[in-house]
């Protein structure tokens, strides 16, 4: 099993920055890909973006595409989540997740979440 545990969550202004992280544990090395969902009230858990475990691949929703960047660490088994001009529209939970498989065969371990609210 892994565990994935988020944290960076909070408020911030439009136009501002946040960068959230996601600490991986337990069985790493079945990891292959991570990748960042969000769910925002009343609408269904999207895509933000993924990031391979080894390499240099990298896959972003077109609505943060040249404001947020994915990344990691693997010594510190940590992947991270720079989110810059950020709008009111970003408002979400925001979910961290891995797979053992690449992206297109979905992600088999989530976070609990944490919450980025944007205001005007």
């Amino acid at each position: 099993q892994v565990q994935l545990v988020e944290s960076g969550g909070g408020l911030v202004q439009a136009g501002g920055s946040l960068r959230l992280s996601c600490a991986a544990s337990g069985r790493t090395t079945r990891i292959n890909t991570m990748g960042w969902f969000r769910q925002a009230p009343g609408a269904e858990r999207e895509f933000v973006a993924a990031i391979v475990w080894s390499g240099v691949w990298t896959n972003y929703a077109d609505s943060v595409k040249g404001r947020f960047t994915i990344s990691r660490d693997n010594a510190k088994k940590t992947m991270y989540l720079q989110m810059n001009s950020a709008k009111p529209e970003d408002t979400a939970v925001y979910y961290c997740a891995a797979a053992e498989s690449g992206q297109s065969s979905g992600f088999d371990y989530w976070g609990q979440g944490t919450q980025v609210t944007v205001s005007s």
